[in-house]
């Protein structure tokens, strides 16, 4: 292969990631249920064509930017493995970093703090040789929306169609997870 055509890919590339934006959409799913989705694309026009699509085909509505503000806080999550860490000295030690809230389940601490907490309580772990399964900020929902099993598979497979769309990030939403729904769905 001729450079000039690697160094052309290479460029095209490079200028495609320099193009990227970040993008929210807000709307409602059949049943009431609030989506948030987050996407990173390179062309807007495509991505609000393809989420729109989804909306109007599955029988729910597209909101403007912020109409669903207050239903999603923004806070960043951690997952930490439980591993030999004492519950009560762990939650002393990390709860002066900026927690908000450690929940214990399973074998798993899910630790969740505001965001402008985010990067000192990650420090903090580091600090503590913790190792984090996962961390990311997140929207979660204030209050869940409750449905009947077959409307809640329906919504679930909005979401399934959002998640498949190549420009979405992460797809929120204020579902409540029943153990009928869960149970359904293995």
């Amino acid at each position: 292969m001729p450079k000039e055509n690697v160094d052309r890919a290479i460029n095209k590339a490079s200028n495609e990631a320099a193009n990227l934006q970040e993008v929210t959409f807000e709307g409602y799913a059949p049943g009431g249920v609030a989506i948030f989705i987050e996407c990173l694309t390179d062309n807007n026009t495509r991505t609000v064509s393809n989420i729109r699509a989804i909306f109007n085909k599955r029988g729910g509505n597209l909101g403007t930017n912020g109409s669903l503000a207050f239903i999603f806080d923004h806070r960043g999550v951690f997952t930490v493995p439980k591993g030999k860490l004492d519950p009560d000295a762990f939650e002393l030690e990390i709860i002066d970093a900026g927690v908000e809230d450690i929940e214990l389940t399973e074998d798993v601490f899910l630790i969740t703090c505001a965001v402008e907490d985010f990067g000192r309580v990650q420090k903090k772990l580091d600090e503590m040789g913790v190792k984090v399964e996962n961390a990311q900020l997140q929207r979660i929902p204030n209050d869940t929306k409750k449905l009947d099993l077959d409307a809640a598979q329906k919504v679930l497979r909005i979401i399934e169609e959002f998640e498949d769309v190549d420009d979405v990030q992460y797809v929120y939403h204020n579902l409540e997870m029943t153990d009928e729904l869960a149970k359904a769905m293995e």
